[in-house]
């Protein structure tokens, strides 16, 4: 058996996992490049292998970069299946058509503005590219084993991170693999805790939190002060946000807030179409969140939620006081730019970054303290204040990473350490030899080994 690391190995996009054994090839998520040029290129390289050599695709999450290449995949000749749960696979179709119409609309207007550097701009795929990947996903239960193949049995187990978010564990040829996929907190606010691993003789566990204890700070004390500092001096409040589960996680904080008026009563909205179409999924999957119908319901009364183009542009240009939440989370497109162009230049504006910003995002560009930003061509000098709240992270730090492995009944042979920036990757790797002993490999991209 071997195993290959094409995507998400020194980086925590492109998640791609290359099982082989016995003539069957598994590829353990179908991710998307992002953040640095160099990265983004990948998404145009082909595989190493044929995607049509592929029989199967284990997806953890409906994320883009564990997700957002599957339209390529397929349209290079994937016929297999894709299995995931079915809240991945509703959040999935979500995301790949929003990736495509987003691209669409990024590779239209830089050639109508002639900012591009090719001599046409095209989108990665298209609509109609994302839709063909639809037919081939099969859904899984959640803790229950299925025979992909005589040989093949696997199992999803939640989690957290978001909803429908699985580990996924693959046995095969007398050997069990566990991907961990992203893990989220044994503390969030929606989500349930992940369920730990038991057993498992290779284990591939995300490191993007890898050398990072979230601080033990008072999340909804940070947006009130935040809005309210930000209302005292009549400006607006800017959260890019994922579309799916922190949008409704800060959704259902400042709802609590003004419920005991601690924040202005100023208009609140929702600037993410397929953010408005996750809540129906929330309601459709009751089972995987914390979320009452009750609570939902009169949440979502308290948002202003925009879908047309057109409600974006007023919203932007009403000189009111607000608070917006918008995507995408790292401000790697979506909507947010619109909002970034007018507002990012006003010292009376707010930017509250709330997730994982990956390396060469505009997100982690802020984070840095970058003085300019380029969108769409154009530079936009930053003046509005940039604020972190670490706290809203979807993804489990150092300390829970540690915790997921803590209930194993065996030691595995190895573990691999995926999905993380070099140095996370590497300082994980030293903690989980130090405190468990397990002999640990952070492989590099394009890297195999035999099992």
């Amino acid at each position: 058996m071997k195993v290959s690391f094409i995507g998400g190995a020194g980086t925590v996009t492109g998640s791609k996992t290359l099982i082989e054994s016995k003539g069957i090839r598994i590829l353990i998520d179908c991710g998307q490049f992002q953040g640095i040029k160099s990265l983004r290129e990948l998404n145009w390289e082909p595989l190493p292998i044929l995607p049509s050599t592929i029989d199967f695709v284990l997806l953890t999450h409906g994320h883009l970069d564990h997700c957002g290449w599957l339209p390529r995949l397929v349209n290079q000749g994937f016929e297999g299946k894709i299995y995931c749960t079915n809240p991945t696979k509703e959040i999935a179709k979500l995301i790949l058509l929003d990736s495509a119409k987003i691209q669409e609309e990024e590779a239209h207007q830089a050639n109508e503005g002639n900012y591009s550097k090719h001599e046409v701009a095209e989108p990665l795929y298209d609509v109609t590219q994302a839709e063909s990947t639809f037919p081939y996903f099969r859904v899984i239960k959640e803790n229950e084993m299925v025979n992909i193949d005589p040989e093949i049995s696997v199992v999803f187990s939640n989690a957290g991170h978001i909803l429908g978010a699985c580990s996924i564990a693959v046995t095969l040829e007398g050997k069990t693999l566990v991907f961990s996929g992203d893990i989220g907190r044994d503390d969030d606010v929606l989500m349930y805790a992940p369920t730990k691993p038991k057993q498992a003789d290779y284990i591939f566990l995300e490191s993007t939190y890898g050398n990072r204890i979230h601080p033990d700070e008072d999340v909804k004390l940070l947006l009130e002060t935040y809005i309210n500092t930000t209302y005292s001096k009549g400006g607006t409040v800017i959260i890019p946000s994922f579309a799916v589960e922190r949008a409704q996680t800060i959704m259902y904080l400042l709802w609590q807030m003004k419920e005991e008026d601690k924040i202005p009563n100023i208009p609140y909205i929702i600037d993410t179409p397929m953010g408005i179409s996750v809540l129906e999924i929330f309601q459709n999957n009751k089972k995987w969140h914390k979320l009452s119908d009750e609570d939902c319901i009169a949440m979502c009364k308290m948002f202003s939620m925009i879908s047309d183009y057109q409600e974006t542009i007023a919203t932007i240009y009403d000189k009111q006081p607000k608070v917006v939440i918008a995507a995408s989370g790292m401000i790697t497109g979506g909507r947010v730019l619109s909002y970034l162009e007018r507002y990012i230049g006003l010292p009376q504006t707010t930017v509250i970054i709330v997730g994982y910003q990956a390396e060469g995002t505009r997100g982690r560009k802020l984070l840095e303290g970058a003085t300019d930003l380029k969108i769409r061509g154009k530079y936009y000098d930053v003046k509005a204040n940039i604020v972190e709240i670490e706290g809203l992270s979807a993804h489990g730090d150092q300390t829970d990473l540690l915790n997921w492995l803590s209930t194993l009944e065996n030691k595995p042979k190895k573990v691999f350490i995926v999905h993380g920036e070099n140095q996370p990757a590497d300082e994980l790797r030293i903690k989980i030899q130090d405190k468990f002993n397990f002999d640990c490999t952070v492989p590099i991209m394009g890297q195999a080994f035999e099992l």
